[in-house]
């Protein structure tokens, strides 16, 4: 029995995290849920998974929560020291984090130093300081198993190869990963990209998830993040990522060896199978999704993505390339950007113009920066970004 606790527990991913777990009682429990804002549902949750830890991360959220939860549960401080305890709890054995942006960035740490197994499925941190965290994990003995399903297929691809899951060193033997993006709700798209709105983004063909990663995706900016965090959690260079579009994301990711063979992962696009991995791994236990048949879906289709009509992924390979403190601004800026055309105060296509001019106004520094020279640069990069809205 492994005690989770769940931070963003509202979210697509947590509430497909709590749905695993119902179906594995004798597995999993829920020691903890932390959410952004929705008091009512982490209530409801908490009372079904009879949870002994709860935080909300906005303060009247906080308020609304205690007055709905009560009796053996414990409630934690509002904002990010909430999150960072239940982290780091001595009894939490798994920390799943599926928190939107950066504000993953201090729990993420927590957990780590505290030894935690991470079921990781909030890849900004990872985009910010990747490389910094995989040394802090083995350092401290903790272990990072991506959640999010092309990071997930690629770790699964090389659990043969590398006994110790929490190495940092590169995997010698890999030539290259073969890196899947669905081509997002635009894929097919022929369409004025400038003209398209954020109810048109959010429509993803084949996954639904958070606002945030899913208009992510209509840009490929998710791609370009998903490529800095493999690079960092396996040690890869630039070169050895190739992103392929793969519309029908049954072909979740390939790793090919140095001899010439290619493993993949494969399955239908259902992210409880990442979720059930991250928190089980090394373990493989009872199926909780439907099983594949190739037959039923026919062709599996692949291109070369577009990187003029979509500069986001573009703008990502720039800043893996730059390294340095580059990787926080792209991910800052982005947010940053993304909140505003969800908001509808900028078009689809500024997205990207936000981002290459917050990037432009910054230089790169010898090395990788420090934790708390990490967070000052994403501090700068918002306040840069917010000045690029205008």
């Amino acid at each position: 029995m492994r005690k989770v606790a769940i931070l963003g527990s509202t979210g697509s991913i947590g509430v497909n995290a709590l749905n695993v777990i119902r179906e594995m009682p004798e597995h999993l429990s829920v020691f903890g849920l932390a959410a952004h804002s929705n008091a009512e549902l982490v209530a409801a949750q908490a009372k079904e998974f009879g949870a002994k830890s709860v935080a909300m991360f906005d303060a009247k959220a906080a308020a609304d929560l205690k007055a709905r939860v009560n009796g053996a549960t414990k409630h934690l401080a509002p904002g990010v020291e909430g999150l960072c305890e239940m982290a780091a709890h001595p009894e939490v054995d798994v920390v799943l984090t599926s928190l939107v942006g950066g504000v993953g960035f201090a729990p993420l740490l927590a957990a780590i130093r505290a030894g935690k197994t991470v079921a990781l499925a909030n890849k900004e941190p990872m985009v910010m300081a990747g490389a910094q965290f995989m040394s802090e994990a083995q350092r401290w003995g903790a272990r990072i198993v991506p959640v999010d399903s092309e990071p997930s297929a690629i770790f699964q691809c090389v659990q043969g190869l590398n006994p110790d899951p929490k190495a940092a060193a590169p995997l010698k033997t890999i030539r290259r990963v073969i890196l899947t993006a669905s081509g997002g709700a635009f894929g097919k798209y022929q369409g004025d990209l400038s003209e398209v709105t954020p109810e048109m983004a959010l429509k993803h063909p084949t996954w639904k998830m958070g606002k945030k990663i899913t208009v992510d995706c209509a840009t490929l900016m998710n791609k370009g993040f998903e490529l800095i965090e493999i690079m960092n959690l396996f040690g890869l260079k630039r070169e050895q990522v190739e992103i392929v579009i793969h519309p029908q994301s049954i072909f979740h990711s390939g790793v090919e060896f140095s001899d010439g063979s290619v493993l993949a992962q494969m399955g239908l696009p259902d992210m409880k199978l990442p979720i059930q991995y991250g928190m089980t791994f090394p373990a493989r236990t009872t199926r909780v999704v439907e099983p594949l048949d190739l037959t039923a879906i026919g062709n599996l289709e692949f291109k070369k993505p577009d990187f003029a009509r979509f500069p986001c992924l573009a703008l990502a390979r720039e800043a893996a390339q730059k390294g340095g403190g580059m990787p926080a601004v792209l991910s800052a800026a982005d947010e940053v950007a993304v909140s505003a055309f969800i908001a509808r105060k900028i078009k689809f296509t500024d997205i990207a113009r936000v981002v290459e001019r917050t990037m432009a106004a910054y230089q790169v520094s010898g090395g990788l920066p420090g934790f708390a020279e990490v967070v000052e640069i994403d501090e700068w990069a918002r306040k840069k970004a917010e000045e690029n809205l205008k």
